[in-house]
Formats: C-alpha cells, structure tokens, sequence
C-alpha cells in the first residue's frame, strides 16, 4: 500500500496550448533552452521510428483537432468521461461507425414509444422559455428599428460570476487552418444543441445529471466526431437524443435545433454565455472538468475573437437545414405506424367486446347457459310426454314404434351427413334432443334397412369402421334418451 501511494501519479489535466506571452520572454526562454544541460538520471532510451498509426492525424481532437496523446497521460478513471476507449488510436471512421452502432444498440423502441404516446411532460417542457427567449424576441423587435447587428450584444448581460470566469481564462493565441476552423465552427453547434437540450428539460436548474446529459448528447464531447457538413450534425444529435436522456421526443430535438439558431443569431455574447454555463457544469463535476481543458476553456476564449458575420452565416446555413425521422435511421415511422395499428385494434376489440361476448353458436358451448337449456328441455319434455301416451299399447308396439321413426330418422342423418350433425348435437346438448320428423311413412322398415346398410358399407370406405360403428352407438344410444321421458 505504501509503494503504490508513493508511486509517481499521473496527470490529471491536459496540457495548456500555445499562449501569449511576451517576446523578450521568449527569447529568454529559448536561451535558456539552449543552454540546458542533460539529465544523466534519466534513463536513455534509444531512437524508434514511431509507427504509422500512431502519426496518423486522424487521431487527433480538442478544441480544432490540436491535441493528441493526453489520454495516454491521464489517470484511468478519466477515460470514463467518453464513449470511446482508445482515442488516441482510433480514427475518425471508426469512431462514426463505433458510435453509430452504439447508438443502435442503444436505441429502446418501448422508451420511444411511451414517450410517444404519453407525452405529457414532453409537452410541458415544450412551453417553458429560456432565458435566451426574451433576448431573441428584444432583437426582433428591435430590427424594425434599423439598428446595426453588432448593437444586439448589448442585450445579453453577464453575471459577476460570469465575469470573474472570464478573467481566469489565459489569452490564447489558435493557429487554425481552414479545415480547422471549419471544424470548430462545427463543433460549436453541435455542443450548442445538446446544451439547449438540456436547459430546456430541466427548466434552467442544474442538477448532478447536467453535466452527463450534455457531453452524452454532443458526438463532439464524448466521441471526438468531426464533421463535414451541418446536416448530419443535426442527424446524430437527434439519435443521441432518442438513445440515450429520460426525455426520449423527436419534438425536443426539433426544439433544441430552433433554440440553437436563435443564441447564433443573437451573436457570439449570447454565445459565450452558453459556454460559460457549460465550462461551470463541467467544473463541478469530476471527472467531466477534463472536457473543459480539451474543449470548453478553448472555445470560451476562442468565441470573444471570432467574427460575428461567420456566426450569422452559420446561423442562416443551419436554418436552411431540414430534418425529418426517416434520416435518423432508426425506423421511427415504421415504429410509429405500428404501434398506431396496434392501439387502434385494441380500441376496435374493446368497443367489439359486448357483441362478441354473445354469439351465435351452431349448439349451446356449455351445460351452464341455463337459458337455452331450459327452453330447450321444455320443448323435448312435451314430445317425450306425448310420445309416452303413444307407448302405452304394450311392450311390443313400444319396441315397434320406437325402432321404426329411428330407423327412419337414422336414414335421414346418413343420407345429408346427419351422423355428424346428431353427433354433434348430443356432444353440445346437456339435456335430450327430439330429432326432426321423418318424411318417410312409418312402414317399410325392410328396404329402408337395406338401404341403411348400402349407406353404411359407403360411409365405412370414408371414416372407417371403428368411427362408424361408434357413431352408431352413440346414436342409438342418443335415441334412446329421445325416447325415454326424464325422470
């Protein structure tokens, strides 16, 4: 424990870049440089070419891709602030394409979709107005006035505590080339969205989530993205937007968007005040302060020295921009669709619901739909009276009729498929059936006995002579009960 607490830490701070400082320091500076002599305590390590990889631009971030390198320096832990684990070997097209498929992994369509649907709170953080809203609405009213452009920083007004930010920062001097600067410009958007995103859903009261929500929602911050054009700027942060915060609406992207032109518009003052705000965040919280030495502490000194003509250019070419769900790439319109198929064949089955509850069955489904039943053991209860005052000639004439209108009827049920139909009836009938009367005349048993046998030589081709022969029985069985009068 001892050894490793008087172990050489490491960095916990980027390295600061090029300053102003005065000539004659320099010049003092270089002599002394010149005149430095060797540490002989440090151990020599011989000359290796240094890979390819490793001075691959590609590989470089921060504020205008200057810096390279400063994780390899840092403390573990501090790796953890961005989504990526290896910056400093990792090129720009496997940073998109790694980004990419997190986000897609990410991505929840039941989060989505509850947010869809109940968007209540979305729409009560819709109205809120932030404090750039007074502002934006004082310059436009202010441009009917013919006032000059450069007279609208005079609306925004900065704190104490703002100031004395400001005064901490060290004058910086940025060697940016074109493709450089283009970047930065980018970039500023990009982190300007996911802060007005975060002002807005939280009403302008910072909590310990801030400062996670904004550098988890700027591709800038958390994987060192560069950009090309404005476009897919907005494209990844309306993904990130319904991947990854609590409030999942494609509203609120739009909304951030709108809220981004407008602190443009209202010149680089209003635009400093935002990245104040963000450099404050970001310096409560550990480790997330790192991201202020690789961005914000740059750009907040960067801001006060760029042009404002630029900011209104960009402010004009990202309001020409359109964006709709279809170019997010996560299928959200097929989503949509899908769940609004659902939710209206829910409400069509609910509305249905009575109806389908009473049905018209071909037999009662169950013994206990009293109804039916008794109307229907009433019925066969007066045909069974009446046939019973047809028995009472004797033994002999009972066997005689009760075999004839069977025998009769059992023809009729063969001849259209009736075996299944009576079969059926008395598999749904809880009490006994009267079947329909025969057409036939109560004499000629013989040929009709003939006849029935032809039938059922043909009927043991199709169904076999098991299931014919328990079909008779249960027939016989059934009219038997026909016949007998209940108890």
């Amino acid at each position: 424990m001892l050894t490793a607490l008087l172990a050489p830490r490491k960095s916990r701070t980027a390295k600061p870049l090029v300053e102003e400082i005065g000539a004659s320091e320099v010049s003092e500076g270089g002599v002394e440089a010149e005149d430095e002599e060797f540490d002989w305590e440090i151990e020599q390590v011989p000359y290796e070419e240094v890979s390819e990889s490793a001075l691959n631009p590609q590989c470089h971030y921060g504020f205008g891709n200057l810096r390279s390198g400063v994780f390899q320096r840092l403390q573990d832990e501090l790796s953890d602030v961005i989504d990526i684990k290896d910056p400093d070997f990792t090129p720009a097209p496997e940073r998109r394409q790694k980004r990419l498929d997190a986000e897609l992994a990410k991505f929840d369509p039941d989060h989505y979709l509850a947010d869809f649907f109940e968007d209540e709170a979305v729409e009560q953080i819709l109205k809120y107005n932030p404090w750039w809203t007074d502002i934006y609405l004082k310059m436009m009213a202010s441009l009917g006035k013919s006032q000059e452009q450069e007279n609208h920083a005079a609306l925004v007004s900065f704190s104490e505590e703002e100031k004395y930010q400001l005064r901490k920062f060290v004058n910086k001097s940025y060697l940016l080339d074109k493709r450089a600067l283009r970047q930065v410009y980018y970039s500023l958007i990009d982190i300007l969205l996911a802060y007005c995103y975060e002002t807005r859903v939280t009403e302008g009261e910072k909590n310990v989530e801030s400062a996670w929500n904004i550098r988890k929602l700027s591709p800038t911050l958390c994987w060192f993205e560069t950009w090309t054009n404005v476009h897919e700027i907005l494209v990844s942060f309306g993904r990130r937007v319904l991947c990854y915060p609590l409030y999942r609406h494609f509203k609120l992207v739009m909304k951030a968007y709108r809220d981004t032109i407008k602190i443009l518009q209202l010149g680089k003052s209003a635009v400093l005040k935002c990245l104040l705000d963000v450099h404050k965040i970001f310096q409560e919280n550990d480790p997330a302060y790192i991201l202020n030495d690789l961005y914000i502490s740059d750009y907040c000194v960067w801001i006060q020295k760029a042009k404002s003509n630029k900011l209104a250019a960009l402010a004009e070419t990202l309001k020409e921009v359109s964006l709709t769900k279809a170019q997010l790439g996560l299928e959200l319109e097929e989503l949509e669709a899908a769940a609004l198929l659902v939710q209206e064949e829910d409400t069509a089955s609910r509305a249905g619901r009575p109806v389908s509850r009473q049905p018209t069955p071909a037999c009662p489904p169950e013994a206990g739909d009293t109804e039916e039943s008794d109307s229907t053991t009433s019925r066969e209860t007066e045909g069974s009276d009446s046939e019973q005052g047809e028995l009472s000639g004797g033994e002999s004439e009972t066997v005689r009729s009760w075999q004839g209108p069977f025998l009769k009827e059992r023809g009729d049920l063969l001849i259209d498929d009736g075996v299944c139909r009576n079969s059926a009836v008395e598999r749904c009938g809880g009490s006994p059936r009267k079947p329909p009367a025969s057409p036939r005349a109560p004499g000629g048993s013989g040929p009709l006995i003939e006849e029935l046998g032809e039938q059922l030589n043909s009927r043991v081709q199709v169904s076999g002579p098991e299931d014919s022969a328990a079909a008779s029985h249960s027939s016989v069985q059934g009219r038997g009960d026909w016949q007998t009068p209940s108890d």
